[in-house]
Formats: C-alpha cells, structure tokens, sequence
C-alpha cells in the first residue's frame, strides 16, 4: 500500500500576543521562536509526496516572528500548498500584500462582533483593529484567499448571527467553524458542546465545516487506519513541528511535552514511521474529545455528507 499524505502543522512562534481562553497558552514551558537553521532545514523536509498541505499555526501567532517577512518570501515558490492561521492583530498593509500569493488561505481565528464578547474570548487583542485589519486583507488581496475561522464557545453562538451579517456585509464569505472545541490540555471540559449541535449551528448559518479540511482525500484515511495501531484519525493525519524543530505526538499536546525526533535527525516519512508505533499517550488521550468524533459511525456520516456536497454541483450542472 502506498504512503499516505499528511498535513503539517508548522510553528514558527510558540510566543503569541494573545491569551485566548480557548488556548490555554500558559501550559507551554519555554515558549520560543523558530530559528532561521530550523526553518530552513522543515521546509527541506516538506515535499508533495508525504505532504499535501502545511499550516503556518501552532500555538503562536506567526506574524510576530521578527523573521516573518522573509520566512513569507522562502515559502512563496515551494512546491507545497501553505496557510496560515492569524489572530490578524499584527496584519498591515506592507505584510498583507507580501503574504498575497504567498500563501493560499489566511484563515482569521474571530469570535464575535460584540466588543464585550471578543474581548473576553480573545484577551489581550483590539477588537477593532483586527475587523480594520481583516476589511483591509479583503480589499488587499487578490491571489491570497481570506477565511475567518468563528469560534464555537457557548457566548460566540449567541452572537453569530450578528457577526456573520457583519462579515457579509464587508464582502467576506469565507465564514467556516470547527464541529469540535477541542480540548487542549484538559482546559475546555466546562466550554463544551455536543458536535451534533455545532454541526447543526453550522449547516443553519451556511458556514464551511473544518471537518475534513486536514485530509487530503478519503483513501488517505484508509492507509493511515491500516499503517497506525493506534487508531485516532485527528493524531494520523496530521504532524505538528514545534518551533524547536521536535516532531510533537499530537497536535492537541499544547505542553510541547511529548516529543519523539527532530527534523535535524529525522525525514518526514521516518516521523510517520516512527510514530505508527505509537500507542495512546493516556496523558493526552484519556481527557481528549477529538478520537471519539472519528468512530466508523462518524466518519461514516461525513463520508456520506462530504460525498453529497461533492455531488450537488455535478448534478445541477
């Protein structure tokens, strides 16, 4: 059977600006920048064959990394598709427009229209200079896709309605929203709710779900299940690089605590290897709620629903 594709979760900062509550940042040790060695030696290890896609995120804000202008210009002609996830604060008009075709999605982490909401989810950042700065990336630009990623705590959802016309109405549809709070660290066991009910709240206002936006195609999570003991779909098909450069376990290990290589020592696909021996980590795996979502019911409903969305255009035309 042949290799599958991952995502790569790529940090270049595991400092952020931000103390969202969601992400419960205080839990990091040693929070630390990227060094140019290490950038330059992840993107060597980044090709088309093991990866399909990589996510400039981790649990820091990239823009703040002072390299960040040419760590945009080194990735603009790499063979393999990159985001970026953003909480948009430190976003101008001289880093949105080196971004613009630099990168294909920059995805805006957004919580609510209301001050008093955003405020108390997204502590430390100024409400309206992030909306000035989103509006000024919507005008700006013209090859990059702008995505806003709407936060599914209890109090967001009262104002949703509120904040998708605000999008709307500023030219921005791309409005998606995660099926799953994911409870990093143990910290969001009080903020839950059921995913049934967030796939609900996102099919009744229209939005894209992040569903399956980490799997580049279904037979990928057919090679995955049958390579992995271990089967957890969110852990398989997605490896997270920490600032330091050390391939992290999984991506919901906020802590940065369990580690199993370097990028110095080790290639992608020898990661993957190494990792499919891996069992549960009961530290991480016993408090997650992201294994359970992908039981063979459950990714039996996304099948059905991913396969029905696909099939609507085709049908109409």
């Amino acid at each position: 059977m042949k290799p599958y594709k991952i995502a790569v979760n790529m940090e270049w900062s595991s400092k952020c600006n931000a103390r969202c509550v969601m992400c419960p940042q205080h839990l990091i040790e040693k929070p630390q920048l990227m060094k140019e060695a290490v950038f330059e030696r992840v993107l060597q290890r980044i090709s088309p064959e093991d990866v399909f896609r990589v996510v400039v995120a981790g649990y820091g804000e990239p823009t703040t990394h002072p390299d960040f202008m040419q760590h945009v210009e080194s990735i603009r002609q790499h063979p393999v598709r990159f985001d970026m996830a953003s909480n948009a604060q430190q976003l101008d008009e001289e880093k949105i427009r080196h971004l613009d075709g630099a990168i294909d999605t920059l995805l805006v982490s957004f919580s609510s229209i209301v001050p008093e909401v955003y405020r108390a989810v997204h502590v430390n950042l100024d409400h309206q200079r992030v909306m000035d700065n989103i509006q000024l990336a919507q005008r700006l630009f013209k090859k990059t896709r702008l995505a806003i990623s709407l936060t599914p705590l209890n109090e967001c959802i009262e104002t949703l309605q509120e904040t998708i016309d605000w999008f709307k109405s500023s030219g921005i549809h791309n409005l998606t929203m995660s099926p799953t709070l994911y409870n990093r660290g143990g910290s969001m066991v009080d903020q839950q709710m059921a995913t049934n009910r967030l796939r609900q709240i996102i099919k009744e206002n229209g939005l894209h779900s992040q569903e399956l936006d980490f799997v580049p195609a279904f037979k990928d999570i057919a090679q995955q299940y049958f390579k992995n003991d271990f089967q957890c779909i969110p852990r398989n098909i997605d490896l997270f690089i920490t600032a330091s450069g050390d391939y992290l376990y999984c991506y919901n290990d906020i802590t940065h605590k369990h580690t199993f290589g370097h990028v110095a020592q080790l290639g992608i696909r020898e990661a993957l290897e190494k990792r499919q021996g891996m069992g549960a980590i009961p530290e991480l795996c016993d408090s997650c709620n992201m294994r359970d979502r992908y039981r063979a019911k459950e990714v039996a409903k996304v099948v059905v629903n991913y396969a029905s969305r696909k099939l609507i255009p085709t049908v109409a035309a």
